[in-house]
């Protein structure tokens, strides 16, 4: 009587491996950017298949304006365990450089995350000089610089998409890019060969502390309060409610309404946020405020990501964080999506900011327990 249900089991644990592998398939196309150790930020993107025996090949395209374009084939191995992707180029199959100069492979060491729909390869990179005559005399890894590389999963190419590609359907991630013209024979500044400095530590920004969270202008329900033990009800007092302070809009947006999109409750005193443009890169601009202080102004959304280190205060309630459309770019509204990393847990949210409302993000902060 056993063995049938042995076999029913058996079969259930094979189909979720199964659907394991099938949801961490790469085989797509991936798009971002890698930026050199001098800080110098090239566009990148990755069209790429992977086969049963988790074998990834294709091809990568890297271009930086008017300058450079270069596209090169690549092979390399997914860790479905590790979620972790080593893949390098072989050699350039086209190159196009206004300077001249010559060119370098890279060599990528990539981590695969999902937040929601989305999917993310993210790591570094080792590019090593390519003798395009004799393979043989290539350098070796690192001597053309390194850096960091972040890609995302999307549905379209900048330029076409590939053979292998045409012949088996591309996942779908949660916000298309339509279409766009192929570039004209563009981008690449002499090929990816950074400068060596340093590259500049991201900023932190560290609000002001308050003694209790902001409100819209539409209010905000007062905090929940304390639970008091029912043993002690009769004879403790009961607890005061707090009212949280009105939330101080910024000169430049006092006649938008705040709407809050998402409440974080996070337990790192430090969180990175990051923010795209949620769709067409269309020539959305933002500003952002983080407890009506400015840490972002005017910059443009795009496919690589707006990076912003929060430093937070245990001591405040919550951190309010208010995304201003300063345009609506070529497609009305202004949206963007924000992931937070918040230690090892990811978050994320759509954001629609107009000439009428800001996006609004609240953070609480708690300590974790000891």
């Amino acid at each position: 009587m056993r063995e049938p249900a042995f076999r029913i089991g058996f079969l259930l644990l094979l189909l979720l491996g199964v659907s394991g592998v099938n949801a961490q398939d790469l085989t797509g196309i991936w798009k971002g950017t890698f930026v050199t150790e001098s800080g110098e930020n090239y566009k990148l993107e990755f069209q790429i298949t992977e086969n049963k025996t988790l074998v990834v090949t294709g091809v990568s395209y890297s271009y930086l304006d008017s300058r450079f374009y270069g596209k090169s084939s690549m092979t390399g191995h997914y860790s479905k365990g590790e979620k972790s992707l080593s893949i390098q180029e072989l050699r350039t199959v086209e190159v196009k450089n206004i300077g001249g100069g010559g060119t370098c492979l890279m060599n990528y060491k990539l981590v695969f995350s999902e937040s929601g729909k989305e999917q993310f390869l993210e790591g570094t990179y080792l590019g090593k000089t390519e003798d395009r005559n004799n393979p043989s005399k290539n350098g070796k890894w690192g001597d053309c610089g390194g850096g960091r590389v972040f890609l995302r999963r999307v549905e379209t190419s900048d330029f076409y998409v590939e053979p292998f590609l045409k012949e088996k359907p591309v996942t779908k991630t949660a916000t298309p890019v339509p279409d766009k013209p192929a570039p004209r024979a563009v981008a690449k500044a002499p090929v990816k060969t950074p400068v060596e400095e340093k590259k500049k530590p991201t900023a932190i920004v560290t609000p002001k502390k308050q003694a209790a969270p902001p409100t819209t202008s539409t209010g905000t329900p007062t905090r929940k309060a304390n639970t008091i033990d029912p043993v002690q009800r009769e004879t403790t007092a009961a607890p005061r409610t707090i009212v949280p302070k009105p939330l101080s809009i910024p000169v430049e947006t006092r006649s938008r309404q705040n709407e809050t999109a998402k409440v974080f409750t996070v337990s790192h005193e430090q969180v990175t946020v990051k923010l795209y443009d949620n769709g067409e890169v269309d020539g959305d601009t933002i500003s952002v405020y983080l407890d009506n202080q400015l840490i972002l102004s005017r910059k443009g959304l795009a496919t690589e990501p707006i990076t912003l280190t929060l430093s937070l205060d245990e001591t405040a309630t919550e951190h309010v964080l208010v995304m201003v459309a300063e345009n609506m770019g070529r497609i009305p509204p202004n949206t963007a999506l924000m992931i937070v990393q918040d230690g090892d847990n990811r978050f994320q949210a759509n954001l629609t900011s107009t000439e009428q409302k800001n996006a609004m993000v609240r953070f609480r902060y708690q300590k974790p327990k000891s």
